[in-house]
Parts: C-alpha cells; sequence; structure tokens
C-alpha cells in the first residue's frame, strides 16, 4: 500500500511507540510484506529466522523486535516490541474500514456503456471502464480496479480479504489476521466465470492481466499475478504471491501452491499439483507436477508392476 504522500518516520514511530534507529530523518513512501516489497516502503519482521530476508530486501525501513543487529546503509529499523501490532495500527490509520452505505458506493468511477446488472455490490473507491458487463449478484471491494471491455459473471467476489494470518503459539490467540489494505487489478478485456473468488492484496495487488480468461469455481489468493492471455478452467486454485506468465493454460482442478512461477506458455493438465515453479512452453501432469511425457512413462512402468513381480517371484 502507497501511503497518500511520504510520511515521516520520526512521525511513524511516535505512532507506533518505536524506538528510531538509522536513517532517522528518511520519509517511507509506503507499506508491504516481504513478497512485494519496494524501495522506499515499511516491511515488518518478528522472527529471527527472516531478520536478515528483511533486512537485504528492497524494503527501505524495517519495523523489529530487536536493535541488536547491524543496520544497512541507508536504512532505518522502528524497534517495538511486537512489529505485527504496529503493523495493524499503521494500516488502520492510512486504511481504516469504512462500511458501504449502499449497494454502489457514491465514490465508484463506472465507464459508459458498462452494464451492471440488479444486486451488484460495488464498494468505495472502485473504478470500473468503459463496455464491462456486471452480471447479477458480483461483489466487488474497495478500491479495486476493472479495465475495458471486461465480464463478470454471477456470484463472484473480487477484493475479499487475504487468507493471511500472523500465527504465534505463546498467545492465546495462535493466529490473528494480518489486516488486508491491498487490491484487485482486473486489466480489460478479461472475462471471469461465475462464483469466482479473487483476494485482495494484502499490502500490494492482485493483478490479472489483459485477455485472460477464468472459468468458473476459481480461487485466486493474495498479489497473485495472472499474466496476458492466459487460460484457467473451473476449480483451479491458485496460492498467494504466485506468478503465472503470458500464456498459460492451467485444465480443471489444478492446486498452485504459494509463491512460485509458472513459466509462459506453460500447460498443466487436469488435477495436476503444481509445488514448486516450472518451467513454460512446457505440459505437465501429476502430483508433484512434471513433464507430462515423462510422467506417462511411469504410469505404463506402473502397469508393469505385476509382470515383473511375477518374474521375480
Amino acid at each position: 500500500m502507497k501511503f497518500p504522500s511520504p510520511v515521516s518516520l520520526q512521525w511513524i514511530a511516535t505512532l507506533i511507540n518505536a524506538e528510531l534507529l538509522g536513517n532517522t530523518t528518511a520519509f517511507a513512501t509506503g507499506i508491504n510484506e516481504i513478497h512485494r516489497v519496494e524501495n522506499g516502503d515499511l516491511v515488518f519482521v518478528d522472527h529471527p529466522k527472516y531478520y536478515e530476508t528483511c533486512l537485504q530486501s528492497d524494503a527501505s525501513f524495517i519495523i523489529i523486535n530487536t536493535k541488536e543487529i547491524s543496520i544497512p546503509n541507508g536504512k532505518a529499523l522502528l524497534v517495538t516490541p511486537e512489529p505485527f501490532e504496529a503493523y495493524l495500527k499503521i494500516v488502520e490509520h492510512f486504511r481504516p474500514f469504512i462500511p458501504s452505505q449502499k449497494m454502489i458506493s457514491d465514490s465508484a468511477i463506472i465507464g459508459s456503456q458498462t452494464i451492471v446488472m440488479p444486486n451488484v455490490f460495488i464498494g468505495n473507491h472502485v473504478s470500473i471502464g468503459n463496455n464491462c458487463i456486471i452480471h447479477p449478484n458480483v461483489t466487488i471491494h474497495d478500491y479495486t480496479v476493472i479495465g475495458n471491455n471486461v465480464v463478470i459473471q454471477s456470484g463472484t467476489v473480487i477484493g475479499s480479504d487475504a487468507f493471511y494470518y500472523n500465527g504465534k503459539k505463546n498467545r492465546e490467540i495462535w493466529f490473528k489476521k494480518m489486516k488486508s489494505c491491498g487490491n484487485v487489478i482486473i486489466e480489460d478485456n478479461v472475462e471471469i466465470g461465475a462464483n469466482c473468488t479473487i483476494d485482495r492484496g494484502v499490502t500490494h495487488s492482485t493483478i490479472i492481466q489483459k485477455g485472460s480468461i477464468i472459468d468458473n469455481l476459481v480461487q485466486l489468493g493474495h498479489e497473485v499475478i495472472i499474466g496476458k492471455n492466459c487460460l484457467i478452467a473451473s476449480q483451479v486454485g491458485i496460492a498467494g504471491a504466485t506468478i503465472v506468465e503470458d500464456g498459460v493454460t492451467l485444465w480443471g482442478q489444478v492446486g498452485v501452491n504459494k509463491t512460485i512461477r509458472i513459466g509462459a506458455g506453460a500447460v498443466a493438465m487436469g488435477q495436476a499439483g503444481i509445488t514448486n515453479s516450472i518451467a513454460g512452453n512446457k505440459v505437465y501432469m501429476g502430483t508433484p507436477a512434471i513433464d507430462a511425457g515423462e510422467k506417462r512413462r511411469e504410469f505404463v512402468w506402473i502397469k508393469r508392476i505385476p509382470e515383473l513381480w511375477k518374474k521375480v517371484m
């Protein structure tokens, strides 16, 4: 999430009651989680396992629960006992929850020749382009951006909260929700089927790029990026922060792990389980997904097991 304008670290330190170390005169331009962090951003970390990752990331400023570490040149630490609670306080200040008062918010912008069917909910600060069709019972949550010539079928929910929790077993409530302050961006000429659920980014954007087609009953997690001209069939689920490059085809019931990359032009056959990043321009089968030719040869050998067993007996 970008702030409306750059914010003094000294002001942020006062807001979250943190000790400011390092580049104390700097200004932050936004706050992001580690998978989408950019130069000028704040990021929080509350476990030693991830200290070094955050310190060496593109983040300029780190909200952290220790000062017994070296501060990289030009960066700053905001030291506080509970970095996660500090993150929540910053997000709630800059993007507080604002209840909607009507089905289509007065702050929504809807382009010319766009058709909005009955019982569609459009939240605050939503932007919808020209020549779109939004079918009945679609929900479009706050800050969603939709391009031109987009079709969204009935029952789909765009911009629901990310499935993202801060987990610690040393407190009564193990899982605390990480407040979502990102959004969804849907580019031109995209079609989205019925009863899909597309989560907003935790702090950045979930993006569907131009020309991609999504079937019914598809789930896209937070900050997933779908490239141009992709085809995603029914019941596909893609976990958070995964990147699907241009021209990828995922057939029915494919499951995709979080924070991985699917190369351009890849095809995953039905019910494949993609557990790690895969190269483009190949066909994949099985779980974990491997080259389809290799998987078919594996099936042949499995069928021969009884015959081979008889020979050795």
